[in-house]
């Protein structure tokens, strides 16, 4: 069998190094202490990746997912309400199948943050507690949460890797 052709060509590794990215501070409008460094945002294929770093008694809104969920404990403590007996801690790895729905949240009596690494596939269907919808989630509507968010500011436009848009093969480039 003859080797592959290589069908991107690049001439450096697509990687970031969390610890020289900026985190985004209260990152999320209306939940504060949600900090957030977008990692990989892809609209086409619905996938978005993000560190997010939740400070201590963060309560999200109850989502459904419409895609699976790979979930990283870094350090910390978090739960989701409906589980308070299986509690995700530093080391912790979680998967969500898609159709899930739950309400995360971090104890007030956490000492440290919690930082986690999450991996998405689809959006985040969001609602109150009285199951109104609030809105939902995606890879783009984080990209476009990131550019408001260094326009209002003043900050350097977030660094994430995205792949290219689609494109007709005829097309010159």
């Amino acid at each position: 069998m003859a080797m592959p052709h290589q069908v991107h060509e690049h001439k450096d590794l697509l990687t970031l190094n969390t610890n020289e990215l900026p985190m985004y501070r209260d990152a999320l409008p209306g939940v504060p202490g949600v900090d957030v460094q977008p990692l990989f945002l892809d609209p086409s294929a619905g996938i978005w990746v993000l560190r997010v770093v939740f400070q201590p008694g963060v309560v999200l809104p109850r989502h459904y997912h419409t895609g699976t969920v790979h979930f990283f404990t870094l350090t910390g403590r978090w739960n989701y309400v409906e589980y308070p007996d299986q509690p995700q801690t530093a080391g912790s790895y979680l998967f969500e199948p898609g159709g899930s729905i739950h309400q995360f949240m971090v104890p007030t009596t956490n000492t440290e943050p919690t930082d986690t690494v999450m991996v998405v596939h689809g959006a985040n269907v969001n609602f109150d507690s009285e199951g109104n919808y609030l809105g939902l989630m995606d890879a783009s509507d984080i990209m476009h949460l990131f550019d408001h968010l260094v326009r209002e500011r003043g900050l350097e436009p977030a660094k994430y890797i995205t792949p290219r848009a689609a494109d007709y093969t005829t097309r010159a480039r």
